[in-house]
């Protein structure tokens, strides 16, 4: 009997070692099941900048200043989210408030924050946005007008360079996710910048896509600027999916035509035209459509671009067809372009399915946001 009782309770203890054993290895699956689910599908890599907006007016005399967040990559970021897409932001900030202030206004968006270092040297960038009232006063701009102002010089995020893709947190990140997303800003900020912008094309892709938006800025190029027109086109000629605006496109590369631009990189399955009659011309391969933008009032054009390239990249990452892309990018351009903030702020996701879903003739006659209430005519 003592015999039967030692091995029925080795038998019992060899079951629960088991049991603890299959417990603990469905444990790590779950865990591991929940960070894969839980990795931002697109990832934005680029400067962030605090937003000082003053009142309209000659700067001089604004008393009072608005704060908001800004930054080409972050607001791209802040769009993906708004249109059910996971994102996450790579960047530094400086130790300071207002690089603070940025990280928390993201992750309050949605957007994941935990690759972005903290510079304790360097500081964060501002920017100061002018606003024109149309008094006519000395230095003042026309009625709806804005005029930048840059702080950011020497600024943490011009530090950026591949070193900071090597922590875990990043790491992580473009290991798993399905879009790398950067502008032609982030290497004209520096040197290390450009070679950090190099390096994620350079990256094996893994079935990931490398999404880059022209955004040419001759000054902040500065003494750099006549590498700028050799650098970029590498980047094009490197990436996935390319945005760039016509005009942009004829100052540094010599021709804003559609066909013209397509012949010159071919390289990109995706090149996004977007010309100066208000219609956007998206090349996928060998297919191409023209989808003309929204009629509307223009309130301010700052971020309409980011508005646009977080549309369409959003509709990608939904698996869209090229016209519904090209058309999420027109619809959230729209918003920002109606609005006063860097960062559009969305109508409801089913709206823009629905607008983005009608037939040919209704689009050409939408007039925004007159459509969100079913209004058709321009």
């Amino acid at each position: 009997m003592h015999n039967v009782q030692r091995w029925l309770h080795c038998m019992f203890m060899l079951v629960i070692v088991h049991l603890d054993d299959s417990d603990r290895k469905h444990e790590r699956a779950n865990k591991v099941t929940q960070a894969t689910a839980a990795t931002p599908r697109a990832v934005t890599v680029g400067e962030g900048l605090a937003v000082l907006v003053a009142r309209p007016g000659p700067l001089e005399q604004s008393a009072q200043f608005d704060r908001s967040a800004g930054g080409a990559e972050a607001n791209v970021a802040m769009v993906l989210t708004q249109l059910g897409i996971s994102a996450a932001w790579l960047s530094r900030v400086g130790d300071d408030g207002f690089g603070r202030y940025l990280v928390t206004q993201l992750a309050a968006q949605g957007v994941d924050v935990d690759a972005v270092a903290v510079d304790p040297v360097r500081p964060t960038g501002v920017y100061i946005k002018e606003r024109g009232s149309g008094s006519g006063a000395p230095h003042d701009l026309p009625a709806h007008a804005s005029r930048m102002h840059y702080y950011r010089a020497g600024s943490a995020a011009s530090a950026l360079s591949p070193a900071d893709l090597a922590p875990r947190a990043a790491a992580g990140l473009l290991d798993r996710t399905d879009l790398v997303h950067f502008t032609g800003i982030t290497p004209a900020l520096s040197e290390s910048a450009n070679e950090l912008t190099r390096t994620l094309i350079a990256l094996p892709r893994r079935g990931r896509l490398v999404s880059f938006d022209l955004n040419y800025r001759p000054a902040l190029w500065g003494s750099r600027v006549e590498k700028a027109a050799d650098e970029l086109a590498a980047h094009v000629r490197g990436a996935d999916v390319v945005l760039l605006g016509a005009d942009e496109a004829e100052e540094i590369f010599g021709t804003g035509d559609p066909a013209a631009l397509r012949a010159l990189f071919p390289e990109p399955a995706q090149l996004i035209v977007k010309n100066d009659k208000h219609t956007v011309t998206g090349f996928d391969g060998d297919a191409f459509v023209d989808v003309p933008a929204l009629a509307l009032d223009i309130t301010e054009r700052i971020g309409a671009g980011d508005a646009f390239a977080g549309g369409y990249l959003a509709a990608l990452l939904h698996g869209a067809d090229l016209r519904t892309r090209l058309r999420y990018g027109h619809l959230c351009a729209a918003a920002a372009l109606t609005a006063t903030g860097d960062v559009a702020k969305l109508p409801p996701a089913q709206d823009i399915r629905r607008l983005a879903a009608l037939p040919e003739t209704e689009w050409t006659g939408l007039r925004y946001p007159d459509a969100l209430d079913g209004t058709i005519s321009r």
